[in-house]
């Protein structure tokens, strides 16, 4: 591997700083990476660069833990330049073979060191004996190159073992402009059988010009291809965000390689949620982590010398054919001390000052009332509003910084539940055990206030102070 001298940025400020959410020590990070378990811990990558505040040659960011809520951080893991990655190690995954770990990524080349849209991409291993320690394989790369109807967009292959082989999906685009992913299999990892497209997009508008970040699983009996599609118009108060992050379900057809699939849908519907990547616990949860940013969106950060965070872990569930997440149960290992704890108040509204940035909050509402949730800083200015109509089942959320709202539906039984986590810059909400979630970036030095308003004081409200080591 290149050596590289690596020269952080010095953190100059902690205002924005996450206490319980994983961030990169400092400069920049995006996509998460290689998430997976090994020798009794879970490990974590992610795209970095640690020169920099901004995005710039990408290495690979390190963290793991033993209980998915407690992080250190690790020496960066793959560092760009070699033969097969002059410009980046971009995104990939991880598997674990033989005791030994190996990383599956993408090498990223420019043509032209002046033009950053002139670039070929190609796949390639790295391998660790005590999963912090990598080496990259002699034979790089592994896929040299895509197949030849496809696009120079040739990314983020996700690993998995299945039926006796290896098996990767890798996003891309083919040379009509229409985002797809792509299979390969093969016996060792090192030599890949090319298998085609699983799915590719009907329309630049509908799905997309690149797919990226592709994840190929089954839960509850459906097969689903999680992916972060770029180039989807707005459809109205749908894919609002620059880019989005969503999924198709169907059947895994294993003889034609490819998913017979309904229509995309959105995963998280908040401003700041992309490039999933997902794994299979030990004890059989399916865990996802995001991108807790979006591109192009101001990073008030940068000014203090670091850049980007992850979501909290979130674990997946299916019901009536849709992709729930919740936060994973290892949350209760933060709670410090309960800061609120009301059942049916007097009145229909309840104000909270909160005493410290980084608390849940758990609210549970007759599912036939309206419910709204607002987060306002001491100068009682708006920073985020949730709201829930009972007759229409829709589920709005405004942003202080943003006129577009964020929409969708929940189909509430009796009971509607408000899960939300509050890190001091970020806001991760859940609402009917999973059913709609928004991920957002908050920026405000001053305390918060939570105010929640209901139709009626048949509703219970409870608080904690949530700690970490991150």
């Amino acid at each position: 591997m290149k050596n590289e001298t690596i020269n952080y940025p010095e953190v100059t400020n902690e205002r924005y700083r996450l206490k319980y959410h994983i961030t990169a020590p400092a400069g920049w990070m995006n996509d998460p990476n290689g998430f997976c378990f090994f020798k009794g811990y879970y490990h974590i990558f992610y795209q970095h660069h640690p020169n920099s505040t901004q995005w710039g040659p990408m290495h690979w960011g390190h963290s793991r833990s033993k209980d998915l809520v407690n992080w250190e951080s690790l020496p960066i893991a793959l560092i760009p330049g070699d033969q097969e990655d002059q410009d980046g190690c971009f995104s990939g995954s991880a598997i674990v073979k033989d005791e030994r770990l190996y990383l599956i990524y993408t090498g990223h080349n420019l043509k032209d060191k002046n033009d950053p849209d002139s670039y070929w991409q190609n796949q390639n291993l790295a391998v660790s004996d005590d999963g912090i320690t990598f080496e990259k394989f002699a034979g790089n790369p592994v896929i040299s190159i895509p197949p030849e109807d496809n696009d120079a967009d040739f990314r983020d292959p996700k690993i998995w073992f299945e039926n006796g082989k290896y098996n990767i999906v890798i996003g891309s685009k083919n040379k009509d402009g229409l985002g797809r992913v792509l299979m390969y299999n093969s016996d060792d990892l090192e030599h890949w059988d090319y298998l085609g497209p699983i799915a590719t997009a009907k329309s630049v508008d509908s799905e997309g010009f690149v797919w990226e970040c592709p994840d190929l699983f089954e839960i509850d009996g459906q097969d689903v291809l999680v992916m972060s599609p770029q180039g989807i118009k707005a459809d109205k108060l749908k894919y609002r965000n620059f880019f989005q992050t969503g999924y198709l379900t169907g059947k895994f057809d294993e003889e034609t390689h490819s998913l017979h699939h309904g229509e995309f849908t959105e995963l998280d519907y908040g401003h700041d949620f992309y490039a999933t990547q997902s794994m299979v616990t030990p004890d059989g949860r399916r865990i996802i982590f995001a991108w807790m940013d979006m591109w192009e969106s101001p990073m008030p950060e940068q000014e203090d010398g670091w850049a980007g965070a992850l979501t909290f872990p979130r674990e997946l569930n299916m019901k009536n054919g849709k992709l729930l997440m919740t936060p994973v149960e290892e949350i209760k290992k933060l709670r410090e001390k309960v800061l609120l704890d009301i059942t049916k108040p007097k009145d229909t509204t309840t104000i909270f000052e909160a005493p410290t940035k980084s608390f849940e909050y758990l609210g549970n509402f007759d599912g036939q009332e309206n419910v709204s949730v607002k987060i306002k800083n001491s100068d009682n200015k708006l920073l985020i509003e949730v709201s829930y109509q009972a007759v229409t089942g829709k589920v709005t959320l405004q942003k202080y910084n943003d006129d577009l709202l964020r929409e969708t539906n929940v189909s509430v039984a009796n009971k509607l539940d408000i899960h939300l986590l509050m890190d001091n810059s970020s806001a991760e909400l859940f609402m009917n055990n999973g059913e709609a979630c928004f991920s957002e970036r908050v920026y405000d030095e001053k305390e918060l206030i939570v105010e929640t308003s209901s139709d009626s004081t048949n509703y219970d409200i409870k608080i904690y102070e949530l700690g970490g080591t991150m």
